[in-house]
This record gives C-alpha cells, structure tokens and sequence, in this order.
C-alpha cells in the first residue's frame, strides 16, 4: 500500500541505521575504489553467471554455476498503457473484481449499494492471498484474499455514495477484511462456487479471538467492552503446514482520529496515531475509532497483529496470534525449522523500522497434538545486522534485564514490539516489506524505499533510496540467534544510469514489495511505487541462482501489483492489481473498460502450452 500517510516514520531510536552497516560490509571487503555505483556494482554483480541467453543481472546466489536457466520467457518492456501486459507464450485474465458476490443475496449491479450488500462481495484493496487446494488436480480449491483499503474517493465513484455519512463509513468498513472464497476452473476459466466455505471477514466482525501473551490483557480492554472484533488494512500474508491462513494487519493507525481534545501517549505516538488519521473519517462516526473517546481508549491495540483463519472452518472464529507481536505487519513467511519447529519471519513497513521472526518453543505437530497452537508458545526476536555481513536475532523477552525494566509482563511486550525492538537495539531498515523463502532455505525481504536518509555515506548502498534493494538472509537451520546476509539486488534506472542500482538497465524497476520464490528458485518481484519514467508497476522473475532478471508482467497507470498464489502444479498463478486510477475513471477503466470506475481485481496468469508459471 503506497501513501505518503502511511510511511512518515515514527521510530525515534538513535539505533545505527542499515544505510551505514551496509556502506562498512562493503568498505571492509575493500570494493570502494572509484563512485558508489561502480562500487556496488563491483560487490553486488562482478561475479554474475550469465543465464539464458547470455543475459545477467542481481547477484548470483549459491546454485551451481552451470545450472539450467530457469526462466525461459522473453522479457516485456516498461509500460503505461491502461491494459495489463504479460509475457509472450502467457494469459493474463481478471478474476474476482471489487464488487463480485461471493454469498447469496448480493443483489444485482456491479457495485454495493450499501454495506450489508458489501459484506455479501469482494471488497476493495486485493493484497496478499493463497490458495487451498479441496482436489487432488488443484482445479478446485479456497482462496483466502486480503481486502487491505479503498479509499474514500475510490468508493465515492463506485458507489455514488457521499463521504462522511454514517453509512458511508460502514460501507467503507465492509469492504475491508478477507475474503474466503471457494473458486474452480471450468472449460471457460476460473469461476466462483456458491459454497458453504464462503464467508468475509470484515472491520466490524463481532467474534475474534485473541490468543498469546496479549490475550486478556489491560491494554487491550475498553472501559466500554468492545468486542474484540474486526480486522482492517490487511497487507499481505502467510499460510501453515497445518493448512491455515494468516493475514497480516497494517496500517490499522490510519483508521482512527479523534473528534475533542486528545494528546498521543508515548505507545501511541511510535505506532503513528494521529489526530486526523488517514483521512477515513471513521473515528467521527464510530466511536470505538475516536482516540479522544475514554469509553474506548485501548481500542487501537487490537489492531497491528498477524490473524489466523482456517479456511475449511466457515464457523471459526478468526484468531489474533498476541505472540507474533504488534507492528504494521507486512507478511508472514513461514517455514519448518530444526526438530520442526515452526519459524515466522516478518517485515514492519514503516521507514527505520525492523525485520523480526518467530520460533516456536518445539515440534509443531507435537504442540498441536496437545491441544497448543505452536504460534502461541515461542520466542520472538528482532534483527540486528552487523558491519562483516552477520547479524544477530535479539530476543524480545523480559527474561532480558533492560526489557523487563520497561514492560510490566510479556503481554505489554508484544503489544509494543516496536519499543522493544528500541531497547535491545535493533537495526532500522529501510520498509521491510515481503520475506520468502528459497528451496534452499535463504530469506528474501523487500526492502521497498527511504527517501527520508539523509546522511549521506559514499560506502553504503544508497542514501537516500529511493528506490529500494532486495537483502538475502541465510539462517542456517532456522531456529539459532545469528545469521549471514548479503544484497541480492538494488533497484532502480540501471547500474548504467549511475543511481546505485546493480540491475540491467532493461531490467528497471522501483519500490519491490511483493515477493515470491517458488520451489526452483525462482524469485517473483512486484513492485508498488515509483517506477522508471514514471511508468507502471510491474512483476519481474529473477534467478536466485545467477541473478538472472527478466519483467514478466506490467499493471496499471496508479495501481500496485501485488499478491501471489499458485495451484499445486504451479501452473496458474494469481496476482493483484490494487487501486488502478486510484478509483478514478479518468484514469482508467480496467478491468471493464466501459468508462465506469475501476475495480482492484486478481488476474490469472497461465502458460499457453500448460508449463510451469516462470519457464
């Protein structure tokens, strides 16, 4: 989710800056010796293996020199069209746009008329979402989708609603949330199924469950009792080996205002609360949205956790997993580390804030056969990078002295994990967004964008960065406190243009967000945010093993690309585009292009000879 709102910064921590760490690992591998861009060139690229056709571009990872190439496409050029464009040889179809029914009783037309009937369809702001497969062919199954945020104006045009009316905002509300949705493939696509799976979860759902060492806990009870409901801006996302959904909240702040007189604490201030909010206007007609409200202070602690939904379970209630702590969750990798414990790595998307992950306390299985979910019991620490690329995860417990001086008990601790991450020193980063995991194990995050560094530093990757880099952790068997890392990519015009960048200049692109590695190695790159001459967003596929890199598929004019999932044979793949035209019609029509308001839709993307997403 790409606005200036949400990004400001709020972490007042003097701890060193990643933009200085990095610059010190490359002055001490003894790379500077001329410009910055020829510099990191040097380290990031000087050892590339070309792939198919002759072609090199990132940082080769640790695969066999001589591997065969994995991605077998054509690369497309940089667009600005209001058409989506995929690569030669694939289908790019739209699927599940704002507005489709998903439960009886929708009613006709192609927009809601008011909130009950959203509650009833997709709503706005296609994120992160994954497939559960319910046939052994993988041609029917459950989607999970993330409806992060549509904005007022977008709904507006759509609706014909006017902003800033009670029910303005509860239409607004129910277009938040997750979408459960059985779909199959027919002869003539994919469709969806009226299926007893079916159900949305929205900002105002009445039953979710907390869970952790925040369940129950004073700072997240109102004096007016607020169910502990809802969910909103839900960014991206992750999924379990036990075959549930986590969605990942964002930026819950945006959401709340206050109508009287209201001073932010210290908590609040490091999560962004402000006074006027994003703009939404709830908080002046809901109540429990109002900071300056006593009946429901703590209100806005409910929101910022990672949510667990089992998609086979229509009945279930959503439950709040307090262990993973508190922050603008971005996504939610998940992998099995050693003895088969259970191991979340995850980013806060904010500007200097940090990487963090979780390790449960044993086997998964073991705990879940004692009635314990393994994301309730574990340890969760913060990321510090070092000078000579390792780096330290930093327990956040308050078995540690200099935490337990500063929180009462582990439930305050998680609460606000990003203060935590303060005291134990941690490293800011720039927007941690997207972590995946490769098939051998390395952790990819998306470090999106910061144009806020100043301090500018003639060996470290950039500063300011405007435009992003990829970093490449090794973990060795997951559960251990240290690790390696270097740089896989840093985005940008083209190590040609002299920006800093290490990527081809036909490889162009800024802002990475999403990420996706897939069990061959290759790593899906999408982007929301400036891009090269000011074209669209786009989706690119790089070879972990050679770096490789080629643009596989271009959105729309204002609108991200984000989200993936596949089908188990790995020959469909679903993406996003998110807010295209910004919602405005003058901008653009996708995916109707009958002049009416746009709609954030999945998009379908298969091979046209069956093949595997990528060859």
């Amino acid at each position: 989710m790409e606005l200036e709102l949400e990004d400001l910064g709020s972490n007042p921590t003097d701890n060193r800056p990643f933009e200085d760490i990095a610059g010190a690992y490359i002055s001490r591998r003894g790379l500077l010796g001329g410009s910055l861009a020829v510099a990191a060139a040097t380290f990031f690229t000087g050892t590339g293996v070309a792939g198919a056709k002759g072609k090199s571009s990132g940082t080769p990872g640790r695969g066999p020199a001589t591997a065969e190439p994995l991605i077998g496409f054509d690369a497309i050029p940089l667009d600005d069209t209001d058409q989506i464009k995929v690569a030669a040889g694939y289908t790019a179809t739209p699927f599940l746009p704002w507005g489709t029914p998903i439960l009886p009783g929708a009613g006709a037309g192609r927009f809601p008329a008011n909130a009950a009937e959203q509650a009833k369809r997709i709503g706005l702001g296609h994120d992160g979402m994954w497939f559960f497969p319910t046939t052994r062919s993988g041609d029917r199954g459950i989607l999970c989708l993330n409806l992060e945020f549509g904005t007022n104006d977008h709904i507006a045009n759509g609706t014909a609603m006017t902003p800033g009316t009670p029910a303005f905002v509860e239409l607004s509300q129910a277009a938040h949330g997750v979408a459960v949705v059985e779909i199959e493939r027919t002869t003539s696509g994919w469709q969806v199924v009226m299926g007893s799976k079916n159900r949305r979860i929205t900002a105002t759902t009445p039953v979710v469950e907390f869970t952790g060492p925040a369940a129950g806990h004073p700072l997240l009870r109102t004096a007016a009792g607020d169910a502990p409901g809802g969910t909103l801006n839900n960014c991206a996302n992750g999924y379990t080996p036990w075959g549930t959904y986590l969605t990942c909240e964002e930026n819950f702040n945006g959401y709340f205002g206050a109508t009287g007189a209201w001073t932010a604490t210290e908590e609040q201030a490091r999560y962004g609360f402000s006074a006027g909010g994003f703009g939404y206007g709830w908080h002046v007609h809901d109540p429990r949205f109002d900071l300056s409200n006593p009946a429901h202070v703590n209100r806005e602690n409910q929101g910022g956790w990672v949510m667990e939904i089992d998609p086979q379970r229509p009945s279930a209630a959503p439950v709040k997993r307090t262990a993973l702590g508190r922050f603008k969750h971005e996504n939610a990798e998940v992998v099995e580390g050693r003895g088969k414990r259970v191991v979340v790595y995850m980013g806060d998307d904010e500007r200097f804030d940090y990487i963090y992950k979780f390790v449960s306390d044993s086997n998964w299985k073991s705990m879940r056969a004692r009635g314990m979910s393994p994301l309730d019991h574990g340890t969760l620490y913060a990321a510090r990078f070092a000078d000579d690329g390792t780096g330290t995860w930093l327990p956040l417990t308050v078995d540690d002295p200099a935490l337990a001086a500063r929180f009462a008990d582990q439930g305050e601790l998680v609460t606000f994990a990003r203060i935590a991450g303060d005291v134990v020193g941690a490293t800011p980063m720039d927007r941690p967004e997207w972590a995946t995991a490769g098939p051998n194990g390395d952790i990819f995050f998306a470090l999106t964008n910061n144009s806020r560094r100043t301090e500018a530093d003639a060996a470290n990757p950039r500063s300011p960065n405007p435009d992003g880099h990829i970093i490449r952790i090794e973990d060795g068997d997951h559960v251990g406190t240290t690790f390696t890392w270097d740089i896989f990519l840093i985005a940008g015009d083209g190590a040609s243009s002299g920006d800093g960048s290490t990527i081809d200049a036909e490889d162009a692109f800024g802002s990475p967000d999403g990420l996706y590695a897939d069990p061959d190695g290759r790593l899906f790159i999408q982007t929301d945010g400036s891009q090269p001459n000011g074209t669209n967003d786009q989706m690119l596929v790089a070879d972990t093993r050679t770096g490789e890199l080629r643009r596989m598929f271009t959105g729309i004019p204002d609108g991200e690309v984000t989200g993936v999932a596949r089908t188990p044979d790995r020959k469909t793949m679903f993406i996003n585009v998110q807010h295209p035209g910004n919602g405005d019609p003058g901008v653009s029509s996708f995916p109707d292009y009958d002049g009416a308001t746009p709609r954030d839709s999945v998009v379908v993307i298969t091979k046209d000879d069956g093949g595997v997403i990528g060859t």
